[in-house]
């Protein structure tokens, strides 16, 4: 052993006596090695290990979930006969929507807050702080949903799941904001990227939807947990349990009007999915009920639409499998369609149907009480929606419709108009398909229908309220640190006052005593009445012959302008400019005055955010 070995060793061994000695929390010993290696290796270096070691996690939780949701459903759909498979369709949907929400209040004691909107709150009211809860209880929740039949996908789940193992990394090792939220992304990055063993499309979410409007220079974790994730994802599962889809044919630029057309229908279909999703939402939100009857009542429309329709049980990737290889006849006859018999326009009927109702499933499952995303339910009604214009073109007697092709590019297209993530879906398609030679009519597809999508809302509607709020980032970067700012963190509460009836002397005294530019006028609640300049009181002190204008009441001046201590940042600058002042004061709804905000305290700020939120 050379000397330089030697010399790393007994460093490694130092730090481990002097981290236990003084260490207040207990370590497992592989995490004294990563603090070790954290003190040894630049910043650079540590990011790439930590998304290598993120990524291997978060792809072995994708790889658990999908594996286990994918078993249950094997024994059901191939191991059942039809005849038998209805009790199930009846039961397992309701289950487990009912069972998803019991665990919800009695093992997470309610919390249930789901999906990605919650990872883009965390990143910009809570640091990229999520609770360690979060690295195990989407798995669990969205595994008994989909699981027993619930018509949602697992991707946002995984995503979240992801997401907090990043974040709960980065916080064990005691990194900052900037460096939390990329491990927080890499996380996400890789759950997807296991989900779909689509390295590039984790990453483009990551960018899209997760790390829009952060500025940050490092992406190699980003990478590197990708690539973990994905890998871990192709080396576990089985091909069958992967989303991927062989069979299409060679793209043919006579083909590019059967695109446009696609593309314009992914569009209003994908409008029509979000208004679904949004009705359905409210409809659950003003039910009167306890949330274990909005689950049942919620889980026994899930079951009725399930035995109707076979294919919105679950995620429904099989199916779409089946139609991109022929086999919608075996579809049909796992169905109540069956006793009408195959014909073409049964086909049609049957598929357009599905494609209807799954935004409707996909919403019950997720609104009344189950935990799941619109990843897998925007693919499903994408792939349907294809086979659906390509069977009627060719009622139409149009010639050589590429029917796989539409499959397989109307899936990037809804996903595409519903997400509002136009290279995530282009690039999960392409890397699912390994149809790298559809690239052109993916982006055809794609674009037009995201492009209608913002054209119907700027903001995807999922995200719209949090954005109106100022609770998520968008790609507004200076709203986006404003937003990060408080008010009562702001507030400058060491005033001067005096009351409304105050006597010469006693305006008097306070001027010569106080410090303070501005003096609040105040009643005997403490609500404001107006304010007092100092600029506005010096011309009158320097003058005997205005000495009877020194009182309160002449000095007084009500302001035009107040802000509410529930004023956001961003309106309380729009204050500022209107107005032209650089101090306002701030008071309570019930009127009462808290103090003044300066536009010198909210620029120092900002400032301040600007340094730590850049580089």
């Amino acid at each position: 052993m050379n000397n330089s070995n030697i010399k790393r060793l007994l460093g490694f061994l130092k730090f481990r006596r002097n981290f236990i000695r003084y260490s207040l929390n207990k370590a497992r010993s592989y995490e004294i090695v990563l603090f070790w290696l954290k003190s040894v290796l630049t910043r650079s270096q540590f990011l790439i290990l930590s998304g290598i070691l993120v990524g291997i996690t978060c792809g072995l939780a994708g790889v658990i979930l999908k594996s286990l949701v994918h078993y249950i459903h094997y024994v059901i759909t191939y191991k059942v006969y039809f005849e038998q498979q209805v009790f199930f369709y009846i039961l397992f949907p309701f289950l487990g929507i009912v069972v998803t929400t019991l665990v919800v209040i009695f093992v997470f004691k309610g919390q249930d807050k789901k999906g990605i909107p919650v990872i883009l709150y965390e990143i910009a009211q809570n640091s990229s702080v999520v609770s360690s809860v979060k690295m195990y209880s989407q798995i669990v929740q969205s595994a008994i949903t989909v699981g027993l039949g619930g018509s949602a996908g697992l991707e946002s789940p995984i995503a979240v799941t992801g997401a907090a193992i990043g974040s709960n990394f980065a916080q064990t090792y005691k990194l900052d904001y900037r460096e939390r939220t990329l491990l927080l992304a890499a996380g996400a990055t890789a759950g997807i990227a296991s989900a779909f063993n689509a390295p590039i499309a984790g990453m483009m979410f990551a960018f899209e939807i997760l790390l829009t409007g952060v500025v940050f220079s490092d992406f190699i974790p980003l990478v590197v947990a990708a690539v973990c994730g994905s890998l871990i994802s192709r080396i576990l599962l089985q091909e069958d349990v992967l989303f991927q889809f062989k069979t299409r044919s060679p793209f043919d630029y006579h083909n590019i009007p059967f695109y446009l057309v696609l593309g314009v229908l992914c569009g209003l279909y994908a409008r029509y999915f979000v208004l679904i999703a949004k009705y359905i939402d409210e409809f659950f939100h003003g039910l009167e009920l306890t949330r274990i009857k909005k689950a049942m009542l919620g889980g026994a429309i899930l079951s009725v639409l399930c035995v109707l329709y076979p294919p919105l049980f679950g995620e429904g990737y099989d199916t779409i499998k089946a139609i991109t290889n022929g086999q919608i006849q075996s579809v049909i006859e796992n169905s109540l369609f069956r006793f009408i018999g195959y014909r073409e326009w049964v086909v049609v009927v049957f598929v357009a149907l599905i494609c209807l109702l799954k935004a409707f499933s996909a919403s019950i499952t997720i609104f009344s009480g189950g935990n799941g995303g619109n990843f897998a339910p925007s693919l499903f009604a994408g792939g349907s929606l294809g086979y659906v214009f390509a069977l009627v073109c060719v009622q139409l007697g149009v010639t050589d419709v590429p029917i796989n092709n539409l499959v397989i590019v109307g899936m990037a297209g809804v996903m595409s108009g519903v997400l509002y993530a136009p290279l995530t879906a282009i690039f999960l398609i392409a890397e699912s398909t390994f149809g790298y030679d559809l690239f052109i009519p993916l982006m055809i597809v794609s674009v037009i229908s995201f492009l209608m999508a913002k054209w119907f809302s700027p903001i995807s509607p999922d995200l719209q309220k949090l954005a109106e709020q100022g609770k998520i980032f968008t790609r507004e970067h200076d709203r986006n640190l404003l937003s990060l700012l408080h008010i009562l963190d702001l507030i400058d509460k060491d005033v001067q006052t005096i009351h409304a009836h105050a006597t010469r002397e006693d305006l008097a005294e306070l001027v010569r005593a106080g410090k303070r530019n501005m003096i609040s006028v105040v009643d005997e609640e403490k609500k404001l009445l107006g304010t007092i300049s100092l600029d506005d009181i010096r011309p009158l002190l320097f003058n005997p012959d205005l000495y009877d204008m020194l009182t309160v009441s002449n000095l007084m001046k009500v302001p035009s302008v107040v802000i509410s201590d529930f004023d956001s940042v961003v309106s309380v600058i729009k204050k500022f400019d209107d107005t032209g002042a650089w101090n306002l004061p701030v008071v309570k709804t019930s009127g009462e005055f808290v103090g003044f905000i300066s536009k010198s305290a909210i620029l120092n700020s900002y400032r301040q955010l600007l340094r730590a939120h850049s580089g």
